[in-house]
């Protein structure tokens, strides 16, 4: 059993809460994609959701059990399309035990996210994954002690740590600057900066809000204020996204696996590893899958500007749709909280 193919999630393992090779594997995926379909569902009127406790409860219980499907169906196309190994050459045996560590570490995922809704921590199950995950990631790629022999030679993956061994081997220390700041396929200084910068705006425009002055006409002559945040709905859109995207991903993977060479499986998405350092992953090259994917380098977006404005458009338009379906769905909507002040 081997995970060294080329990943084609490596891009969105941070914001599923994914890690490649572990039983974290499937990550937040499956308790996201179906609440995406229960939400999108509920506010297309397709299925009647109302505010009574009973059909909350049921509406909780029906996306949780949708769930678990999705969780077994992903264990099992994560399997049969080679993500770790030839089903072939592995066996029935070990592939069933696979997918049985797969849907139990999903179960259990389901079960602490079902765990914080109840009150039994801080914040969301989904939130705090993700933090966890991050957190983890920026550790592990600024103080990773892992060597990788690239074609500069041995190097280490954690970008501090490679700041120190490229001073201390390299006799040009300018040169070892810039390779530690800027070098390719590997974490890098500037990176970690861009992370920080990035970390540091988000916490500034966190605390942005409008407080709306409210008078009650049930009481007269009391006044309150309803404050409304810049991120109205978080990080809720970006995940929604992410979900369908990686769902796209994993259609259009087993179909390639399966249909190499058809045209309309080609039109879906084309697939190619990545050369270089770093851990093998597949990236998009053709397809519908490339145009929904963010550009590889700084190089790409000047190469096919087509995709970037595709992207952008895309990326925005689906965030912007999730957003609104998120709020009217989750009774934040303008309607809905002007009931709470009647």
């Amino acid at each position: 059993m081997s995970s060294d193919s080329a990943d084609p999630f490596y891009w969105m393992r941070v914001i599923l809460a994914s890690n490649r090779g572990t039983l974290m594997e499937l990550g937040i995926s499956p308790i996201v994609t179906s609440g995406l379909i229960m939400q999108l569902l509920a506010g297309a009127k397709i299925i009647e959701v109302g505010d009574t406790p009973k059909d909350r409860a049921l509406f909780n219980g029906a996306q949780k059990l949708f769930g678990m499907i999705i969780t077994i169906g992903q264990a099992i196309v994560y399997v049969m399309t080679g993500m770790y190994g030839d089903p072939a050459e592995m066996g029935a045996g070990i592939c069933l035990l696979i997918i049985i560590q797969l849907f139990v570490a999903g179960l259990i995922v389901l079960l602490l996210d079902e765990l914080l809704q109840k009150g039994y921590g801080l914040g969301s199950g989904i939130s705090l994954f993700i933090a966890t995950n991050i957190c983890e990631t920026i550790v592990w790629k600024a103080f990773s002690p892992t060597t990788i022999n690239t074609g500069r030679g041995t190097e280490f993956e954690g970008a501090v740590i490679a700041l120190f061994h490229l001073l201390a081997t390299r006799t040009d220390k300018v040169r070892a600057l810039r390779e530690a700041f800027y070098r390719q396929n590997l974490p890098n200084l500037m990176n970690l900066i861009a992370t920080v910068f990035v970390f540091a705006v988000v916490i500034y425009f966190q605390g942005f809000r409008v407080d709306l002055p409210i008078k009650s006409a049930r009481y007269r002559g009391q006044y309150s204020s309803y404050p409304i945040k810049l991120f109205y709905t978080s990080n809720i859109p970006i995940i929604l996204q992410s979900a369908l995207v990686s769902n796209l991903y994993v259609i259009s993977q087993m179909l390639s696996v399966r249909f190499s060479g058809n045209f309309l499986v080609n039109l879906l998405g084309q697939w190619a590893d990545v050369s270089g350092g770093g851990p093998a992953r597949s990236y998009p090259v053709g397809g519908l899958c490339y145009y929904l994917s963010p550009p590889e380098s700084m190089g790409a977006i000047f190469e096919d500007p087509v995709h970037v404005v595709v992207y952008i458009i895309f990326m925005l338009g689906s965030c912007a749709f999730f957003s609104k379906t998120w709020i009217e769905v989750s009774g934040s909507s303008a309607k809905d909280v002007s009931i709470w002040f009647i």
